[in-house]
């Protein structure tokens, strides 16, 4: 039937349609706790593509939903239907007009993009929730979405002049302030006035239902702004015109220390008065999270509870008056003033990434969202934070809190227990929609009811209220055909659970999952929050380079997630096409296992499916070519001169690499004339330390190796290297080779441990090798204590140069350093130690933050040049190509090294030969 289906509506629409199992379950959930697998997705590129898809969808039975980001933490974007994905195609800034002081967008349009385009102006968009960098204007509106700053600039509803929607019918209309917009609106408003009246618009974060007290004549009948927060169950956005605001002349950062969460929320009032533009919570809990994940944190007041808020002014002197005046009226124990703009960045760091953390519970155990952002009257936030407290207790569920405490929304995930649907899970959020109904709040305050909470409404509202919000909906969508089980005839709230039913995955002998327990649960780490689709023009970074190129959420992190999400569960099989296409651009940069605020770690789990998916068979000739290079190289440095003759016969090479999965295009790396191995001598000093001779530092960079020796042998340190040819068994993990892989691990454990034993270091020179002993090697062979002695003594060259008290870095200033991280490094060892011996040599430091698109097998196997290239052109290729004649290369990783030297000509180098060489 999907193929079908796919056929009929292919020819109808310039965009594409896609029904293959690969893509629906790559849409089948969002960032919530649901999974709907969709009939197919469309990629609409133009208006009438969206009103092709529509009338198809009507003509064959089938609801529609609408798509942005996919960041709906309630299930608001997954639908059994179309689901329509604005991102792709529909994401044009159509106009930004700085006398109006207002933007028109396509619903597609990244948010952080359209902050781009009014920051020439001095505007930007008021509200400007964490996921800025992903999330859609389209999904905003639908949601209603607000952030820190919606004290100050409201919600995306404030901001809404005039949007131009297709409603359920098919019918095309404009929205602003004419209720005769919409057939019998105004007639629907007359019969409801008592209802929205006494029930809706309470308070500013009322978020749940319909927020139909925008169409009361006194609040100017604004039907555009009625629309907002639909959750796409009224209409398919076309475009929208947006009020902007003028970028804040100059602010402050004013840090409120309190004894715990609800005294803070207590003194809001005295805070609100000084007319803040945000004010965010956070406990101490959720700090020392950070602090264990992130390292230190920079300094906090004193209390178990803190309040972060932002003041500005006409000038900076202005700002701080105001915060003086704070300081002097809030109740707080303690508090900070910062005015350097780093350090409240940094600051705001804090709150930023413990919102990414609080997806594990302070012991470490998944939290979820489902009661994500419920909000009250700030006046009354205090006492529901206590009353809150105690009913989590009641229920035995934790989780970090957090939140917009200037308007009384929270945040905080819980451990909620799905596995026990709908008993406990039912109950809990039962008992906490009474609750937040007690005090007079919203079980929404800005993330909108879909699927999560979209039943509970009926403890929040009368049965006239409820009626009103279905005639609402009937005015657009007369069929439901948009995003039905949404807010009006709401699906069951324990329906379709992503989790619920889910079993243990047995194992195979492949990596061991400590802190999960098996495959099955680390894949289901990736709750959705969709940081691998960061837009990073904003915010730089690796993750997730082949979606950075692509822009295909099949290439997300999150995508392959959802694949094999669904393998686990036995939905897709291991060998599947779906699985294949899903992690064949799949770098394994390792990015996501430290970027992703979920820990997703897509490296090892492509390296485990792999594994599953060939076990006992014959498998792709790259990876006994790429995957067991070691060997050959082994081999190879034996006649060096007569392999790079070989290699450099233009017909042999070809011939050689279509042979080997590789592709022709690229040159071959040269051999050293003389391996680092055959030139070894050893000489004894006082105190020794091993140094880690990788299989491509010996035969390709020696000078690397040497350099090392030279730069330790200095410090009067004896150097060893393992005695034996061993391997990290990099190459056989990154083509899931496991059994090769361990058999590698087992023999360098053996020729480490005594030396380890006596208290020795291993220092390694390539990133990706040290990143495996590391990390890879304990897991790869749990059952071997010794495993975890050796990977615990395997540093970085930088790091072990730290530790050395009396070591000082040569003199280089003058010199202007460009440097490519090594992914590995970035996710797994931290590049921090590096950065800190660069800067302490006096030069001028220029970091690139992105992946350099060689990966290892990945840019050599054949198929992913161009990615490898465009990867490449993220941010490695500008850097090199604005960096003076003058300025220092420096990159660690041979495939970085490579990349560069094929890509543009110039040479990288290691940082080791920058510290002894000039």
């Amino acid at each position: 039937m999907t193929g079908a289906l796919q056929r009929a509506l292919d020819g109808r629409i310039a965009g594409e349609v896609d029904a293959s199992d690969r893509r629906r379950a790559e849409y089948s959930s969002d960032a919530s706790n649901y999974r709907v697998l969709p009939a197919a997705v469309v990629f609409p590129r133009t208006d009438g593509d969206v009103a092709e898809t529509l009338a198809f969808a009507r003509a064959e039975g089938l609801p529609i939903t609408a798509r942005g980001g996919g960041t709906s933490v309630a299930g608001n974007a997954v639908g059994p239907g179309l689901v329509l994905d604005f991102s792709r195609h529909m994401n044009a800034i159509h106009e930004v007009d700085p006398e109006l002081r207002t933007a028109r967008v396509q619903p597609g349009v990244v948010l952080s993009a359209l902050q781009r385009a009014g920051a020439p102006h001095g505007l930007r968009f008021g509200p400007d929730p964490s996921t800025q960098n992903r999330c859609t204007l389209g999904g905003m509106i639908g949601n209603n979405a607000c952030g820190p700053r919606a004290v100050a600039w409201g919600r995306t509803s404030d901001t809404v002049r005039e949007l131009r929607i297709l409603d359920g019918t098919g019918a095309e209309r404009t929205l602003a302030a004419d209720p005769a917009a919409v057939p019998g609106l105004a007639e629907f408003t007359r019969a409801n006035l008592a209802v929205i009246r006494t029930e809706l618009g309470r308070f500013e974060r009322q978020a749940s239902g319909y927020s139909l007290e925008h169409l009361l004549p006194e609040r100017g009948s604004a039907v555009a702004k009625a629309f907002v927060g639909t959750e796409g169950t009224c209409g398919l956005l076309l475009a929208a015109t947006v009020d902007l605001v003028p970028v804040p002349a100059a602010t402050v950062l004013v840090v409120l220390g309190y004894p715990d969460m609800p005294t803070a929320a207590d003194d809001i009032a005295a805070i609100m008065a000084v007319r803040p533009i945000a004010v965010e919570g956070m406990d101490a809990r959720l700090v020392d999270v950070v602090r264990k994940h992130r390292g230190r944190v920079p300094e906090l007041p004193a209390g178990g509870g803190w309040l972060l808020v932002e003041l500005e002014g006409e000038t900076p002197g202005e700002a701080v008056e105001t915060a003086a005046l704070l300081r002097t009226t809030a109740h707080a124990v303690a508090t900070r003033l910062v005015t350097d703009r780093a350090e409240a960045q940094a600051l705001w760091g804090i709150r930023a990434d413990g919102a990414g953390l609080a997806g594990r519970t302070p012991d470490g155990r998944p939290a979820w969202p489902g009661w994500e952002d419920a909000a009250v009257p700030p006046d009354q936030l205090g006492a529901y934070l206590r009353e809150f407290e105690q009913l989590t207790r009641e229920h035995g569920v934790d989780g970090l809190l957090y939140g917009h405490f200037g308007d009384g929304c929270i945040h905080v995930r819980l451990d909620l227990p799905i596995a026990d649907a709908p008993q406990r899970f039912r109950a809990f959020l039962e008992d906490a929609a009474r609750q937040v109904v007690k005090f007079g709040g919203s079980l929404s305050g800005e993330h909108g009811d879909g699927r999560a909470r979209s039943e509970l409404l009926r403890h929040m509202y009368s049965e006239a209220a409820l009626a009103a919000f279905a005639g609402f909906k009937s005015l657009f969508d007369p069929d439901d055909v948009l995003n039905p089980g949404i807010l009006v005839h709401p699906r069951p709230l324990d329906a379709d659970l992503r989790l619920a039913g889910l079993r243990p995955l047995p194992t195979v002998g492949g990596f061991a999952f400590p802190d999960d327990g098996d495959l099955g649960a680390a894949v289901h780490r990736c709750v959705g929050v969709g940081k691998c689709r960061a837009d990073n023009h904003a915010s730089g970074g690796f993750m997730c380079p082949s979606y950075q190129a692509t822009a295909d959420e099949k290439d997300s992190t999150r995508g392959r997630a959802r694949v094999l999400q669904e393998v686990v569960r036995g939905a897709l099989d291991w060998r599947s096409d779906a699985v294949a296409e899903s992690l064949d651009l799949c770098l394994s940069c390792k990015a996501c296992h430290s970027d992703c605020p979920a820990g997703v770690d897509m490296a090892t789990y492509k390296s485990e499916t792999l594994y599953r998916r060939y076990r006992g068979r014959f498998r792709p000739v790259d990876h006994y070519a790429l995957g067991r290079l070691p060997q050959w190289l082994a081999a190879a440095t034996r006649a060096p001169r007569l392999a790079n003759a070989l290699s450099g016969v233009g017909v042999l090479r070809r011939t050689g690499l279509r042979a080997a999965g590789i592709d022709p295009r690229r040159p071959v790396p040269v051999l050293a004339d003389r391996s680092f191995r055959r030139g070894w001598r050893q000489r004894d000093n006082e105190s020794e330390v091993m140094l880690w001779i990788d299989s491509f530092t010996d035969a390709f960079d020696p000078e690397i190796a040497w350099a090392a020796v030279r730069l330790l042998q200095g410090l009067g340190l004896t150097v060893r290297i393992p005695e034996r040819r061993v391997c990290c068994g990099l190459t056989w993990i990154s083509t899931g080779q496991l059994d090769g892989a361990r058999k590698r691990l087992r023999a360098t454990v053996d020729a480490l441990d005594e030396h380890v034993r006596a208290g020795g270091v291993v220092v390694g020179l390539e990133p990706s090798c040290t990143a495996a002993l590391r990390e890879d090697l304990p897991r790869l062979l749990p059952e071997d204590p010794r495993a975890v002695t050796v990977a615990g003594a395997v540093r970085t060259l930088s790091e072990f140069l730290e530790s050395r008290p009396g070591w000082a870095p040569p003199d280089r200033s003058g010199h202007t350093v460009l440097v490519q991280p090594h992914c590995h490094q970035h996710a797994a060892l931290g590049f921090a130690a590096d950065r800190r011996i660069i800067e302490r040599t006096g030069a001028s430091v220029i970091e690139i933050t992105g992946c350099c698109g060689l990966a290892g097998n990945f840019g050599m196997q054949r198929g992913h040049y161009e990615i490898s290239v465009a990867v490449a052109g993220n941010a490695l290729l500008p850097a090199v190509r604005a960096a003076a004649p003058e300025t220092v290369l420096l990159a660690d990783g041979f495939s970085c090294r490579t990349q560069a030297d094929q890509l543009t000509g110039r040479r990288f180098r290691h940082l080791v030969q920058f510290l002894v060489e000039p």
